[in-house]
């Protein structure tokens, strides 16, 4: 299972990250190798895969070219119109100080008739040019690559994920302090209200209560904002109501109604929330819910999650996994492999490290160099769609909030890279690829993920196991460096691999650990 990157593959904090994945089933064993990751036809989902994102930035780059140039011819046409301007203040200025005397003079009469039938007429044309049709033209060209609301919301949710599984809290995050990035990105007041109302409209009230604070907290210090203390007052009231906190919701109500006497809901809340509050006063103590007595305290518990093994996975994501023993660590080697003496591996043979004892988990060196990783995100990213998961209960593969990534799947046809890494997959495993799948490539997005789940498959009625066999072995192979973040955790044994690019991770015997 993989924990978000900052800047990871199967991670929270990620960047340019890319899992050539070359998810193999040997008979079968999974090999998978993964990449983090321009405008593509692919539209939406943008947040899915960093590698379709960066594409973003040139066509923003693009724009802002577009927009300046236009500034430029629109401050050149201000220029000639402040020039006439100037030019006809001074001589107006001059004529209305002696009209008659002005205009007769033959020469003067005819240059004022002359101005007024065809100087100010094209003066008028000059105003009514329409500078912005190019920049207009491109912008509508290029909005129809543009994210959409799912990805605005995908993205805020990616934020979420991090703040969650790294223990971040709002005001972290606003001041761009995520651990072991590289650059450092703040969130406006306006960017920290987009946060919240993201959260309110998954019904996510939890976050919607912590970046709403945080909201308060910026407006408070002075920044500049165009979102009003009243509107967020009103989300925040509503979301620690429904967290169960009546006196705050009441408190914040009071504040948002002495702010804005005229807001449509607000007076209506108010006098509902103190009717709510009365009824609850009369409650004997014992019937108070613990919930109810929490949240009067100002405490907003985060909510309980679908996923049993959240709590483990999440600290091991955090780096709080099972240390090995001395007595463990001592069963940890390093080794050469010759792929059972290929030839081409007498001279050069793969350097292979112990990763864990039991399952046995190895990781491989320089198995890939950094020009048949380039050439493989250069093939993959043309073909790169949302990765699906299989529903349990259909058996239909389809999109799923636990898998945040983009995949792509390559064969030995498409260029002599991909029979390459095959042919070394066969070498370290000493497995066939004959019924091996497809080499993938994973580009994992915002906050990628891949929650906890089975490489092989566990459903016996699956067609593909009676013909090709399941899953033996899952390699990865990191094609990118990971800043923060990134691990690909096993839950039921304590482990964290920590990725680096290049070298390919592997565990063997799928069936008897996940």
């Amino acid at each position: 299972m993989g924990c978000w990157s900052m800047n990871s593959p199967r991670g929270l904090f990620s960047h340019d990250q890319m899992l050539p994945s070359l998810t193999m089933k040997f008979q079968v064993s999974a090999l998978l190798m993964a990449w983090f990751g321009v405008l593509s036809s692919v539209q939406a989902e943008f947040f899915t895969s960093v590698g379709h994102m960066t594409d973003l930035i040139y066509a923003e780059k693009d724009l802002v070219q577009s927009l300046k140039e236009y500034i430029l011819v629109e401050e050149a046409k201000l220029a000639k119109i402040k020039s006439w301007a100037s030019k006809m203040e001074a001589l107006t200025s001059k004529s209305a100080a002696d009209p008659e005397g002005y205009v007769a003079h033959p020469v003067n009469a005819y240059k004022l008739v002359k101005r007024l039938n065809t100087d100010w007429a094209a003066l008028e044309d000059l105003v009514l040019q329409d500078s912005a049709a190019g920049f207009i033209a491109n912008l509508s060209v290029q909005r129809q690559f543009f994210p959409t609301d799912e990805d605005e919301s995908g993205a805020a949710k990616a934020l979420l994920r991090l703040q969650d599984t790294y223990k971040l809290d709002p005001g972290m995050i606003s001041r761009g302090e995520l651990p072991g990035t590289k650059y450092q990105a703040m969130l406006s007041v306006d960017d920290c209200f987009g946060m919240g109302r993201s959260a309110y409209n998954e019904g996510d009230y939890y976050h919607t209560v912590l970046w709403m604070e945080q909201v308060l907290k910026q407006l408070d210090a002075g920044e500049e904002a165009t979102v009003a203390k009243s509107e967020v007052l009103d989300y925040l009231s509503y979301a620690v109501f429904q967290l169960g906190d009546l006196d705050r919701a009441l408190e914040l109500t009071r504040r948002l109604v002495s702010l804005d006497p005229s807001h449509e809901r607000a007076g209506g809340n108010l006098r509902y929330f103190e009717r709510l509050l009365e009824e609850e006063r009369r409650k004997p103590l014992s019937n108070q819910t613990e919930a109810t007595l929490a949240a009067q305290e100002g405490v907003y518990d985060r909510p309980m999650d679908y996923l049993p093994e959240r709590e483990v996975y999440e600290s091991l994501c955090r780096g709080e996994g099972v240390k090995l023993t001395p007595q463990r660590q001592k069963r940890l080697f390093c080794r050469y492999h010759h792929g059972n003496r290929a030839p081409e591996l007498l001279i050069a043979p793969f350097k292979e490290e112990d990763e864990w004892d039991s399952p046995h988990i190895v990781r491989y060196y320089n198995v890939m160099s950094d020009e048949e990783i380039d050439r493989i995100k250069e093939l993959a990213k043309p073909k790169l769609a949302r990765a699906t998961v299989r529903d349990p209960k259909t058996g239909v593969l389809t999109v799923a909030s636990y898998r945040v990534s983009k995949s792509s799947w390559l064969e030995e046809d498409d260029d002599p890279v991909v029979a390459r890494v095959n042919r070394r997959m066969q070498y370290i495993t000493g497995l066939t690829v004959q019924t091996a799948e497809l080499l993938q490539v994973a580009n994992y997005g915002m906050g990628g993920q891949y929650e906890p789940h089975f490489d092989f498959s566990r459903r016996p009625f699956d067609s593909g196991l009676k013909t090709e066999g399941n899953r033996l072995a899952t390699f990865l192979n990191y094609m990118s460096d990971v800043e923060a973040g990134g691990a690909t955790v096993f839950p039921d044994l304590g482990a964290a691999l920590w990725p680096k690019k290049s070298p390919i991770s592997g565990s063997m015997n799928e069936d008897r650990s996940s």
